[in-house]
């Protein structure tokens, strides 16, 4: 009810369901027979919006008769009872018990409580309290909180200028007001937190106003700028402490939200609108600003005064809620003063005196605020400093409002503001920068967020006030950091260090601030200004303009002073990626992607999108050149695997240069570093510190290629004029270590191809995913410096916005992380389309790349030509060219990269042809490559280079011997390893060759067009060649054949001859053929030296082939004797590497190795018997003690493995001979080959592998193998079919030829002649009786000896000796008779064999045995004269026989056991009766043999070896 009166009830209570919406009365249920009843209702009321002292709630309580007597009413009322719900101001909420009256209440009762003793009415119970009633209030306009209605009223007081005031009971008087006021403030941090959530923004703004505008009280100006500064601190902390909803850089929500939109300065026009939600957004409104003051002060007065609902203030209606109950509020004579939309201008009349006067007692916020935060100390400075970003962001809210209202936005930053602000400023940061390094290591947490807020706050400075001033300020933060770090290498000291710089450069007027448009000036002035700098011409002249280029490209000191922050970054960089800085390793992702995302900022803002501003952009970054090539030992080196981003090792480049795989070796590496390099003690630091003796790739890859991208980026954009004056000034190694960083970008941004992309999407759920992100940033830009601001803070820089094509991974991935057990469901994490687009831009990146490095290599040459002391940096670039050329390249590319490569050769043509001929090789070879290519133009422009080359190289002598030679090797090398290469497009490629030179008026009258025919059409006879063996491909002996051919094709021309044999060894090293691997080394070497002795005769070294001899005979067709042979010092020929010193010596370990590999010891000593003379001469005493080592290494394992049963462990090969009959066999018709197998195979395995092999091919009905080895009668063979006849043999030596071959290695090295025996009889069986038992020997010879530098030789020569059946007697008995010996004399003895042997011998039981065979041949002298020398020969064969059987049964004797006695019986017991029966046959001689022919006794030797001749019948 608003009065007493029953007609002042009001409709406020809210009905139930299905009464109306509000009603005037409520009632509870109906309690039963009860005297103290409980009533369990809840009755909701709105409460009116403007509260008076007359509203209160009216209690009756009624009884309820249930029999219903006559004339009396069925309720009667029996008790009143009321709570008024203002009370001195206060809405009265809480628990209440309440007294009850008999009687109706007084007049105006409703003002009073109910506790008060109204004279003469009746209380129940003598005016105790009896009724227990609960109000609970939800309200957003009464705080319900005593400190903050306190503060509030004092405020409001002030205010309306209203005293003496009444809080609850007390009346406070002016004189006090002070002490009041004061207290009620530091009250405030006691309040509850929930009404000051819910009154945040007001009583921030009180307290602002409090500050800004001392209040006057009783004539004095009361300062309550600390109070209210501590009071600020407090409720911020509590804020941050107990409330959850920071946004991601730890800001409450609620605070960041009150300075974007509600805070104001107050001493704004109230009439303004409100701006929209964009801060200043709607700035248009403010421009009433200036009549403010001039208003009537009667007019502000009385609108502040009026209580009407609707807020008068407002210029339309009542936008939101916030407004609509902010001028709620209002009308009930609250303060208003600033609500969002009504700020303070008129409020501070009745505080001063007029309007004029406000700005005597007013301050300004942010110099009030700086003032307080310096002074402060304690528990308030440490609250302050937990929450330092929100009094930053509060000041500089406050700065820009205070210069856009006082119209100073245009006027000079140095006069904006007091010299006392600036002077806090610098105090309060100063002391920040003390914290953060005194602090960092106890709490980083709060460090961090501190070090990113003072981070924001000089960024935002940078807007506002003078720039020279602030960075002072980030000198002072800067130099208390370094001081710091000096005494304490600490990374996460550097760590806060770069962010705080990264923010700082986050400035969307970065550049501008870097000054790039004034050049450097000459070092003479200490502190440049820029309208000096700018004065200066810009012309490149004097000695004072060179040591300004010098001065760009190093972080000299004139360079930092004109562009600090850049300056900065870049010292900031140099400083982390310096191998010295111990620790820094985990930060140079970060202080890379701090360069990176400048880079990628500028590249995208379309301010900086004209290219001459590009090129100042540039400018800022230059030293970064310098910085790169410092770290270049330690980059990833992307040259050294082409695997990795996920590529298997197996589709790398095919013949990537065995040279680009170290392409900084370890010493040059040192040497550079310790040259170019201000400490000189960085090469020693290479050797002992562990971390940095892994030069190559202490990075990782991907900070590598982040690097090298920014890298790109300043050489891409840089101006040509001022990169080619700097190069100028380098030296050579400077120059060389630019070039082979580009050598370096070469490969790092190779395209790999979409299968890489697929691999690595389906390898690597993990991978890391901001390298897409931030390439593809450098290309399709798409951060800049305003997405920045929003990603402020964060440890690393996220990915870019997820508007572009990769943006949506991000989730994608996230989830998979989180998720493992779905991996398999969804094992593709990209869709294709995401995928090609990736491998579009990595595309486009490579291409880009590439360029970039072409147009840096241009501007090289262009140096070059300058200077012309630089010649030597030529074989460089061409290496860079030439690595270019060998990567995959998009057609684009490649067009350019071939003009260069023409521009070049035409300019500096001795350097190709007699300088770099390694290089001209190269080219040779990746022009042809190109010249296969399936893409027109890429045919087109290789063919014209490949044309041009040879002109080159004829204009200069005449004959183009040495790219013809080359070219034909490339060729040869192509085919030899390229898998993929096609040859008609080689073909086509060849025709324009030709066309050129026909069609070359120029050259008609000479002989160039006969000779570039000549070679095409070499070239095109080694094309068939190779194109048979890539028929051949499966078939290795043939392959073997057909690269055997090439290369004896090539005798004439020893480099081509050199390339084959070597694609041989490669050939056989991959089939483990280790032995014919080093054949073809040893071969190669001879072939060297050959040439060597020819061009030089040095006394150490070998003197051709013949020196070689030893290690093998085969090797004498090297030597250079045949007629045309081309003298080495003729142009081109013998110019490859290996035609040295050096590369006889590479050639001659390998083969060392290569022997050793195939436990061939012997030949390894021989081999080094060549080497050890040539490091002799030259006293390479560590080469010789390598080699001395190896050689007893080798001896070693020859004593080890030559004892025991044939040699024991070492087994060479196995030897068979393979007829190939009928006509299927093309070439190898009615051939004959012995081929070399791997020991111990077996007849059966050779014979199932070529069948198999040549079943594929013709047909498995089609191939047989002829089981016998009799000779093949080619007409009785079917000749649709294909027969091969497989034998196994044996090496075969002659009686002399023993004596020399004595170990087992010498009976199976240089072996010619083998040998098979086929036993045969008159009648045409195989085998039959002893005395008819013929055997033919076939005895075979080959063209080389084995092993050699292929596995099957062919025959030349076949002898069959036929053994009469008692020849075959004389030879059984010897071998039985040798076997008897060995195991008599076996070292250690082994009874077993020995009992086996003797057992075959003297066993009783044995058919065909012994005695048998003497029974047969020895009964009767033979008839044939003939036969006397055989009859006697088997005589004495026997004669031995015995005499070892004796032997071996004596020392079986001293072997055997107690067991064995009987059985050693048994065995005397037989030999003594083989003996018997032998003694008559042994003794019978033949007289006619023992007559004297001569009396000369001296021939007898040689005519007893006649007798050893084999007869044929």
């Amino acid at each position: 009810m608003n009065g007493e009166d029953p007609s002042n009830a009001m409709p406020v209570i809210f009905g139930k369901s299905s009464c109306s919406e509000y009603a005037k009365e409520a009632y509870t249920a109906v309690v039963y027979h009860n005297r103290s009843p409980d009533f369990h209702d809840e009755i909701k009321i709105k409460l009116p919006a403007s509260l008076t002292d007359h509203h209160h709630i009216l209690f009756t309580f009624y009884h309820v008769s249930c029999q219903q007597k006559q004339n009396t009413p069925l309720e009667t009322p029996v008790g009143y009872t009321w709570i008024p719900m203002l009370q001195n101001g206060r809405l009265r909420t809480g628990h209440f018990c309440l007294p009850v009256s008999l009687e109706k209440p007084p007049q105006s009762y409703s003002v009073l409580s109910p506790d008060v003793p109204l004279p003469g009415m009746k209380w129940v119970d003598n005016h105790r309290g009896v009724f227990n009633v609960e109000v609970v209030a939800v309200s957003t306009i009464h705080t319900q909180d005593q400190y903050l209605d306190k503060f509030f009223a004092l405020v409001h007081a002030l205010d309306e200028h209203m005293f003496p005031v009444r809080i609850g009971d007390m009346r406070i008087m002016e004189n006090n007001l002070e002490a009041e006021l004061k207290s009620s403030i530091a009250a405030l941090s006691n309040s509850q937190l929930e009404p000051i959530v819910r009154f945040l923004h007001l009583l921030l703004d009180k307290l602002v106003l409090l500050v800004v505008r001392p209040p006057v009280i009783a004539g004095q100006i009361v300062n309550l700028g600390q109070a209210s500064f501590e009071v600020m601190a407090s409720i911020v902390n509590r804020l941050h402490k107990y409330l959850d909803g920071q946004d991601q850089h730890g800001r409450n929500s609620l605070l960041s939200s009150y300075i974007h939109y509600v805070f104001r300065l107050p001493n704004m026009d109230p009439n303004s609108p409100s701006p929209g939600p964009g801060g200043l957004g709607g700035s248009v409104h403010y421009a009433t600003m200036a009549r403010s003051a001039v208003r009537p002060a009667s007019l502000n007065l009385n609108r502040s005064r009026s209580l009407s609902n609707s807020n008068p203030d407002i210029s339309g209606t009542p936008t939101s809620p916030d407004d609509e109950v902010r001028s709620i509020i209002g009308s009930k004579g609250l303060d208003r003063s600033n609500s969002w939309v009504n700020t303070m201008g008129c409020k501070s009349t009745p505080w001063g005196s007029s309007p004029g006067s406000t700005s005597d007692s007013s301050q300004l916020f942010h110099e009030e605020l700086a003032l307080q935060w310096v002074v402060s100390s304690g528990s308030v400075r440490e609250g302050a400093l937990q929450q330092a970003w929100f009094f930053f962001e509060l000041m500089v809210k406050s700065i820009i409002h205070h210069l856009y209202f006082t119209d100073r936005l245009e006027s000079p930053r140095k006069n904006r503001f007091p010299e006392r602000f600036m002077d806090d400023i610098t105090a309060l940061v100063s002391t920040i920068a003390g914290d953060i390094v005194s602090r960092f290591q106890k709490d980083l947490e709060l460090v961090e967020r501190l070090n990113t807020s003072l981070a924001f706050f000089l960024n935002d400075l940078l807007c506002v006030m003078d720039r020279g001033f602030v960075f002072c300020l980030i000198k002072t933060y800067w130099k208390q950091v370094s001081m710091k770090l000096y005494a304490l290498q600490n990374p996460t000291l550097e760590s806060l260090r770069l962010d705080f710089l990264r923010i700082v450069c986050s400035h969307e007027h970065y550049v501008t601030l870097n000054l790039p448009c004034s050049l450097l000036t000459p070092p003479a002035s200490p502190s440049p200004s820029v309208s000096s700098a700018t004065s200066q011409s810009s012309g490149f002249s004097s000695h004072v303009q060179d040591q300004k280029i010098a001065n760009m490209f190093e972080l000299s000191v004139p360079f930092r002073e004109q562009h600090y922050l850049a300056g900065l970054v870049l010292s900031e960089l140099a400083v982390i990626l310096d191998p010295e800085a111990e620790g820094m390793f985990g930060l140079h992702k970060k202080a890379i992607s701090v360069v990176h995302n400048l880079l990628s900022s500028h590249d995208s803002d379309p301010r900086y999108a004209d290219s001459e501003v590009k090129a100042r952009v540039a400018m800022l970054y230059l030293p970064l050149i310098g910085i790169v090539m410092e770290t270049l030992p330690q980059l990833y080196d992307f040259t050294e695997s082409h695997n990795q981003w996920g590529r298997p090792g197996g589709c790398g480049v095919e013949d990537h240069e065995a040279e680009g795989n170290s392409m900084i070796s370890q010493t040059v590496a040192m040497a550079i570093a310790g040259t170019s390099v201000p400490q000189m003690s960085r090469p020693s630091s290479f050797l002992l510190n562990p971390q940095t003796t892994r030069q190559h790739g202490s990075f990782s890859a991907e900070s590598s290629r982040s690097l090298l991208i920014c890298l790109l980026w300043v050489l891409k954009n840089a101006d040509d004029m001022v990169l080619q004056k700097w190069f100028t000034d380098l030296s050579v190694s400077q120059l060389n270590r630019l070039l082979d960083m580009l050598y370096l970008c070469v490969s790092c941004f190779e395209y790999k191809g979409k299968k890489a992309f697929e691999r690595m999407n389906s390898l690597t759920f993990k991978k890391s995913k901001d390298m897409k992100a931030k390439l593809e940033e450098a290309i399709l830009g798409s951060i800049g410096a305003r997405q920045e601001m929003v990603r402020r803070s964060r440890g690393q820089l996220e990915r870019s916005p997820s508007g572009s094509a990769f943006g949506s991974q991000e989730n994608l991935r996230w989830r998979k992380d989180m998720t493992h057990w779905r991996q398999n469901s969804e094992k593709m994490d990209k869709t294709r389309a995401e995928l090609e687009h990736e491998a579009l831009i990595d595309g486009n990146l490579a291409t880009e790349a590439n360029l970039i490095i072409l147009d840096t290599l241009e501007i090289i040459v262009q140096t070059v030509s300058v200077t012309e002391s630089k010649e030597s940096i030529l074989g460089g670039v061409l290496k860079v060219l030439l690595h270019s050329m060998a990567c995959n390249q998009s057609a684009l590319y490649l067009q350019h990269c071939f003009a260069t490569q023409r521009a070049l050769v035409s300019k500096f043509p001795e350097l190709l042809f007699e300088e770099e001929t390694e290089q001209c090789a190269d080219l040779c070879l990746r022009l042809l490559r190109s010249c296969s290519s399936s893409i027109g133009t890429i045919r087109s422009h290789a063919s014209a280079s490949l044309y041009l080359l040879m002109r080159q190289n004829f204009e200069i002598g005449n004959n183009f011997a040495r790219v013809k030679m080359q070219v034909t090797m490339s060729l040869s090398s192509l085919v030899g390893t390229s898998q993929n290469f096609n040859e008609e497009f080689l073909r086509r490629s060849l025709k324009t060759i030709l066309t050129y030179a026909e069609e070359d008026l120029e050259l008609r009258e000479t002989t160039f067009p006969d000779q570039v025919q000549d070679l095409v059409f070499n070239l095109h006879m080694i094309l068939s060649d190779t194109v048979k063996m890539k028929e051949h491909q499966e078939d290795p002996e043939m392959l073997i054949d057909l690269m055997y051919r090439i290369a004896k094709g090539y005798q004439t021309s020893p480099d081509l001859r050199l390339t084959w044999l070597q694609n041989m060894a490669g050939k056989h090293s991959e089939r483990n053929n280790h032995a014919e691997a080093a054949q073809c080394l040893v071969h190669s070497a001879a072939l060297v030296a050959e040439y060597l002795s020819m061009l030089e005769d040095r006394k150490y070294l070998p003197v051709g082939c013949v020196t070689f001899q030893n290690i093998s005979s085969n090797v004498l067709e090297e030597s250079a004797v045949s007629d045309d042979v081309v003298s080495p010092d003729e142009e081109g020929i013998c110019s490859g590497k290996y035609f040295t010193e050096v590369g006889l010596v590479g050639l001659l370990e390998q083969a060392a190795s290569s022997f050793s590999m195939a436990g061939m010891y012997e030949a390894v000593n021989e081999v080094y018997k060549i080497l050890i003379p040539v490091h002799e001469a030259s006293r390479d005493a560590k080469k010789l003690a390598t080699i001395h080592g190896k050689l007893q290494e080798a001896f070693g394992k020859i004593v080890h493995q030559s004892t025991g049963w044939e040699d024991g462990k070492r087994m060479f090969g196995t030897y068979f001979r393979v007829g190939f009959y009928g006509s299927k066999f093309g070439d190898l018709d009615e051939q004959e080959f012995v081929y070399k197998e791997p020991a111990i195979t077996k007849l059966a395995e050779i014979s199932h592998r070529l069948e198999g092999f040549y079943g594929e091919r013709f047909g498995e009905d089609q191939v047989e193998v002829i089981k016998d080895s009799n000779p093949v009668d080619k007409c009785k063979l079917d000749p649709n079919k294909a027969f091969i006849q497989i034998t196994y043999v044996e090496p075969y030596f002659d009686t002399y030829e023993m004596k020399d071959r004595i170990t087992y290695f010498d009976k199976n090295y240089n072996l010619r002649r083998f040998v098979y025996c086929t036993p045969f009889t008159l009648d045409g069986r195989a085998h039959g009786d002893l005395h008819e038992q013929f055997k033919r020997k076939t005895i075979l010879t080959t063209s080389h000896a084995f092993p050699y530098i292929k596995t099957r030789i062919n025959i030349i020569n076949k002898e069959e000796i036929i053994s009469m059946p008692i020849e075959v007697a004389i030879e059984d008995m010897q071998k039985k008779t040798q076997e008897l010996a060995f195991a008599t004399h076996q070292d250690p003895a082994d009874a077993k064999m020995l009992q086996m042997v003797l057992q075959g011998s003297v066993g009783t039981t044995v058919n065909q045995g012994p005695l048998e065979v003497a029974q047969v041949f020895l009964s009767e002298i033979p008839s044939d004269p003939k036969l006397y020398r055989h009859h006697n020969k088997l005589r004495l064969c026997f004669k031995d026989f015995t005499k070892r059987c004796e032997d071996a049964l004596r020392k079986n004797k001293s072997l055997i056991g107690p067991d064995q006695k009987e059985y050693q019986r048994e065995l005397e017991r037989n030999y003594h009766r083989l003996k018997e029966a032998l003694q008559p046959l042994i003794n019978r001689k033949i007289p006619q043999l023992y007559k004297p022919i001569l009396q000369v006794n001296s021939h007898r030797d040689s005519f007893s070896r006649m007798s050893l001749r084999k007869l044929d019948i």
